[in-house]
């Protein structure tokens, strides 16, 4: 939500913000108490910056100014492009079923470079997640009466291409440029997400503790779990040579700058070594993969990977175990 602050008009207290569009709106709370205009502030913003149309163009626009600063709005910026066509004039509640199946069967139509078979299911099923995010949003916060059901294709299950040891040393010789093979060796030591590994700083690697800090408790966005971590011994050799050459407080960096994507690097080593699949979530996964053969537990990986509930870790990675189901498979001896 748009931060407002208490500001005075002739002795008179008003409540002032900037909206999205960079315009300063003031409104006066008719009182010179100060306690009394605190008291007063957070309702008569809540009141004045509420959605007043009811179409999901309006009400899309209310929750990311309520949820400003969480990552989920900057994915909602692209979730939107395929969205606002067909639903931004749209009353909410008369959304239908029909109108989910259509946007569904019209996605999945167009094709792109990166999706020559049209676009897949599991980015349809977080548009309209997205869209049913709004409309709950909406309801609870009684701008509508009802939020209609919205109708998503099945998500796809995970995944399961990972990489070996082998392929991952063989992937860290060909990156061409330091800072990609610095990037694989941190997501592979820390199964951190590509966004977390390119964000870390170096006030956040305890070199005499030897752990890292995947969050930054000075960021006030609500990104999903960030754990911190131990450094392993490669990782540790790793990230004493790139600090002994650092140019600026980024772990990952090129000429002194923080680097923004690391795909197009990471895309040139796996194609080298006949992995062209690869992704920077590939390292992650195979991080957790390695984890779970070597039969650690679900708990611990759930801890390292900084998932908020075990059963995400067990859905995905419990059948990597090699103690996955061994009592139950023993039961069966004859």
């Amino acid at each position: 939500m748009p931060e407002w602050r208490l500001t005075r008009l002739r002795g008179e207290f008003c409540v002032t913000w900037d909206d999205g569009d960079g315009v300063r709106r003031r409104y006066r709370l008719g009182t010179a108490d100060k306690a009394e205009a605190t008291r007063l502030a957070t309702s008569r913003f809540a009141e004045l910056t509420r959605p007043r149309g009811t179409t999901v163009a309006d009400l899309w626009k209310g929750y990311l100014a309520d949820m400003e600063g969480r990552a989920v709005v900057g994915t909602m910026s692209h979730t939107w492009k395929a969205l606002e066509k067909r639903f931004g004039p749209m009353e909410a509640e008369a959304i239908s079923i029909a109108d989910c199946r259509a946007h569904t069967e019209e996605r999945r139509a167009v094709r792109t470079d990166r999706s020559p078979n049209g676009i897949q299911d599991g980015t349809i099923h977080t548009e309209l997640g997205h869209l049913r995010m709004v409309l709950l949003w909406a309801q609870k916060n009684k701008l509508i009466a009802a939020a209609p059901h919205i109708e998503r294709p099945s998500k796809p299950e995970p995944k399961d291409a990972h990489l070996t040891r082998d392929e991952v040393k063989a992937m860290t010789e060909a990156a061409k440029a330091p800072h990609v093979a610095l990037a694989i060796r941190l997501m592979i030591g820390t199964g951190a997400r590509n966004e977390a590994a390119l964000q870390l700083t170096w006030d956040r690697v305890d070199f005499e503790r030897r752990m890292i800090r995947l969050r930054n408790q000075f960021d006030k966005a609500k990104r999903k779990g960030r754990a911190t971590i131990p450094i392993n011994e490669t990782l540790f050799a790793a990230l004493t040579t790139a600090h002994s050459a650092a140019m600026s407080n980024y772990v990952v960096e090129w000429a002194g700058q923080p680097v923004k994507s690391i795909k197009r690097g990471l895309k040139a080593a796996g194609s080298a070594i006949g992995r062209p699949d690869i992704s920077p979530h590939m390292l992650r996964h195979s991080a957790a993969v390695w984890m779970a053969e070597d039969g650690h537990s679900m708990e611990e990986i759930s801890q390292y990977l900084g998932h908020n509930d075990v059963k995400t870790t067990t859905r995905v990675y419990a059948r990597f175990s090699p103690t996955h189901l061994r009592k139950l498979a023993d039961s069966l001896n004859i």
